[in-house]
């Protein structure tokens, strides 16, 4: 067993799941196969019946006798647009009407299907591509909370310890992975593909019972919040409001060269300040708490920044912008703050504040206009030059006015929750 989640082995086999299924919703089409690939983001597949799946050949059969031959392929995973990523994916053949191989291992719930390869491994794909999809499709395909098995296609062993009390809030039974398997697994049914409604965001009005954003927090609360290591829980209440400082270190770019002074800045300005660089070892449940408990977090824009998604609603969350990176900022972290009720404030740095005027010259059109420089094609090598070339030396003066608006907005937020 990895930490926090039990990986199905073929050991298992025969083993029958330890709870009974719940009632599953009527389906439109019994013994059927169906895929939507109506969608930019991503194509769904689901089999509509008995479904048995050959891990050795990537393939899953409708076990039941239909009116028509079916071959439907798939690769899972919602960035369908992304022809170099998604040649990563494993694909999946779907077949009906075609001698099924024997079931070795008899499971009661039907199968939601999806590859950990692409982007993951990287924390901010790790939920725009992958939980927050995750979720959007449970609460699609069972909107009546039915229980289900998880098989996940290309999920490393680190993937899985790293995020195993995430998975197991989800669905508490084994998870699948079809690559250390050999032996075939029988499903009711099965769901092949994430939903995904753009970036960071959920659709209430694409939702069955109408979750937003707040209710992917409230699921998040629910794997990480297990009452421990929050300070005003073990300790006496603070009276200054805790800020979070998330940094990057030295080689990925976007790093703040003045970080020390700016903490000296947040801390007269009257916060405690906590400096934050997670890496990919950094215990989940270890991150939720902290920055659970804060009442402010700040940082340049970045996949650090995804951390944003354990803050409660109406704390405080400043996105710094670099030059070039403003669409970004929008869509990655921006929207899903507003969508979560944070108090959301954003820092543009100039010219001036960016490392990149020292190599390309305040009169480049790079510096002066990025949009016009990048123009419709965010390329890798463009990429490059923003987001990895790039440091931030924040200007004091002009940044304390916002730290003060921050400071302002935690007070309020505190005396609001009894200053927790």
């Amino acid at each position: 067993m990895l930490a926090g989640i039990e990986v199905f082995n073929r050991n298992n086999v025969f083993q029958k799941d330890p709870t009974p299924p719940s009632p599953q919703s009527p389906l439109p089409r019994p013994n059927q196969i169906n895929c939507d690939r109506s969608h930019r983001f991503y194509d769904l597949c689901t089999i509509n019946g008995p479904t048995v799946l050959d891990p050795v050949n990537s393939t899953l059969y409708l076990s039941a006798p239909t009116n028509s031959t079916t071959v439907e392929k798939i690769r899972p995973y919602p960035r369908k647009w992304e022809k170099p990523i998604m040649a990563g994916i494993q694909e999946f053949t779907l077949i009906s009407n075609s001698k099924s191989p024997l079931c070795q291992a008899q499971h009661k719930l039907p199968a939601i299907v999806f590859s950990a390869a692409g982007y993951t491994g990287n924390f901010f794909h790790d939920f725009n591509d992958g939980f927050i999809p995750l979720f959007i499709t449970v609460n699609s395909v069972f909107p009546d909370n039915q229980d289900f098995i998880l098989v996940i296609s290309q999920a490393q062993n680190w993937w899985i310890s790293k995020y195993g009390d995430l998975l197991h809030t989800y669905s508490k039974h084994p998870v699948i992975i079809p690559e250390n398997e050999t032996s075939t697994h029988c499903f009711p049914s099965a769901t092949l593909g994430l939903i995904s409604h753009g970036f960071m965001t959920i659709d209430p009005k694409l939702m069955p019972n109408s979750q937003a954003l707040t209710h992917f927090h409230a699921f998040l609360d629910k794997a990480y919040n297990h009452g421990q290591n929050h300070p005003w829980k073990s300790n006496p209440p603070k009276p200054r409001a805790r800020l979070v400082l998330a940094t990057r270190n030295g080689g990925v770019g976007r790093v703040i060269s003045n970080q020390n002074e700016v903490k000296h800045l947040a801390e007269e300005i009257g916060f405690d300040v906590i400096i934050f660089e997670p890496i990919p070892q950094t215990p989940l449940q270890q991150a939720y708490a902290l920055i659970n408990s804060s009442h402010a977090m700040v940082g340049v824009h970045g996949a650090g920044l995804t951390h944003s998604l354990f803050l409660r609603p109406g704390v405080v969350f400043m996105q710094v912008v670099p030059i070039g990176a403003d669409w970004l900022a929008e869509v990655c972290f921006a929207n899903s703050a507003r969508a979560m009720g944070l108090e959301y404030l954003e820092y543009r740095i100039g010219a001036e504040e960016s490392s990149l005027i020292d190599k390309y010259g305040k009169n480049s059109l790079l510096i002066k206009d990025p949009a016009t420089f990048r123009g419709q094609n965010w390329s890798s090598a463009i990429m490059d030059i923003y987001l990895k070339e790039q440091n931030v030396k924040i200007d004091l003066i002009r940044f304390r006015e916002y730290l003060k608006e921050a400071y302002k907005k935690a007070k309020e937020f505190m005396e609001k929750e009894g200053v927790r």
